[in-house]
């Protein structure tokens, strides 16, 4: 492998964390080096780099091309295809997080909704559905959610992770907040001096300019 030690490194590790992450080694490492390359680079250059068959490489590239993952181009007088990843990594994420919702969650939520739809009449699969609405409602939370993120801008979803636990601190402020304002507007809806006092109040006196009719 004919890389800077730095750079062989990481394309090494990718490559043995690949299988815990549901691809190859040969797909990590391709990756790997496709995304610390500064130029984009052709199926030769990845073989020559990585020690890879063509055909390894050709089917490695086309597991990344089904994740869109890498982005193919094309050289003014060159034939050959070229390939890179994307520059903004906020982009790499979403890509990845909707690819494994499109991949693992929705035929999740597909199944669980049929499920749900159901009418069991045997305890345990009354019990087996209930908590399948458990995992059914936490899932479309997440995906909301996830949603939601994917809309934002890179600057934003930055400011966001950022946060931290100052989010947790935010809503429990909002709590604590709609709780002191709900007591208060209860004691005084239930206070008998209030209700006292506005039973006891002198009707407003009218104004002396009125005609006599309105006054009677």
């Amino acid at each position: 492998m004919n890389l800077a030690p730095l750079t062989q490194r990481f394309v090494l590790h990718f490559g043995e964390m690949g299988s815990r992450w549901g691809i190859n080694r040969t797909v990590g490492q391709i990756y790997a080096l496709l995304y610390v390359s500064p130029r984009a680079l052709n199926a030769d250059d990845i073989g020559e780099a990585l020690a890879f068959s063509r055909s390894n490489v050709s089917m490695g590239l086309k597991e990344l091309q089904s994740w869109n993952l890498v982005r193919l181009q094309h050289l003014p007088n060159d034939r050959r295809e070229y390939f890179q990843a994307p520059e903004d990594v906020w982009a790499i994420f979403r890509t990845l997080a909707e690819e494994r919702r499109k991949r693992e969650i929705d035929p999740t939520l597909s199944m669980l909704r049929d499920a749900l739809m159901e009418q069991p009449a045997h305890a345990d699969d009354i019990h087996a559905q209930q908590r399948m609405k458990q995992m059914h409602d936490l899932i479309e939370l997440m995906t909301g959610w996830l949603a939601d993120v994917q809309k934002m801008d890179s600057a934003t979803l930055v400011s966001l992770m950022k946060m931290g636990a100052k989010v947790q601190k935010l809503l429990e402020m909002k709590d604590k907040v709609a709780s002191t304002m709900k007591a208060g507007l209860t004691g005084r809806a239930a206070s008998p001096t209030v209700a006292a006092k506005a039973s006891r109040a002198e009707p407003a006196a009218l104004p002396a300019d009125l005609p006599d009719d309105t006054r009677s």
